[in-house]
């Protein structure tokens, strides 16, 4: 449950402000928010399992002192890749905007490419070093899916009058502190 809980949290703090959740409100504004979330949902989950997988062979071979500032040192860079933003661009907003495909397969395709390389998978692989890899899948599924729903209610409400640097810094913030945390974890051991 440790693994679920702590991946829940920090995968949730990384969506925050990502370019994915720019995508899922794009998406909510052609298509019903349901089959954008089972989309959004589908990729996650197989991206996510790919990362766990990742995440535990590099977690067998490095010794737990190196994972911790491999991770401190990763958090630090997500830290700083939040602060510097996340922007759909216009490229990827026009296929959102003008998919005539099955939603959930046009925004399951779209978000499985987005997440290949994107911090969040970066992310889950930096936890399932550490982690169990089930707890890990599930919990980083689920929060970067309670990100993007957010994203789309929220956005759904109040259109472009969102908080856009509130929520960049505070995701900074959050990571900056994920790693110090995790810097320290041998020093204090």
């Amino acid at each position: 449950m440790e693994a679920f809980w702590i991946s829940l949290a920090v995968i949730f703090v990384a969506e925050l402000g990502d370019k994915s959740q720019l995508m899922a409100m794009t998406f909510a504004t052609r298509f019903k928010p349901w089959p954008v979330l089972a989309g959004i949902t589908l990729a996650t989950a197989v991206v996510h399992l790919v990362s766990v997988g990742l995440g535990g062979l590099v977690g067998d071979f490095l010794p737990t002192t190196a994972i911790s500032i491999i991770a401190g040192l990763a958090f630090l860079g997500f830290a700083f890749w939040t602060l510097r933003g996340d922007e759909l661009t216009d490229d990827e907003a026009q296929k959102a905007k003008r998919t005539t495909r099955s939603a959930i397969i046009a925004v399951t395709v779209a978000f499985f490419l987005a997440e290949l390389g994107d911090k969040t998978m970066l992310a889950t692989i930096t936890l399932a070093t550490q982690h169990g890899w089930f707890g890990t899948w599930i919990g980083s599924t689920v929060g970067m899916v309670a990100a993007d729903a957010l994203a789309i209610a929220v956005g759904r409400m109040l259109g472009k009058n969102l908080p856009e640097k509130a929520i960049r810094y505070g995701a900074a913030a959050a990571f900056a502190t994920f790693g110090v945390l995790l810097l320290l974890e041998p020093v204090l051991a």
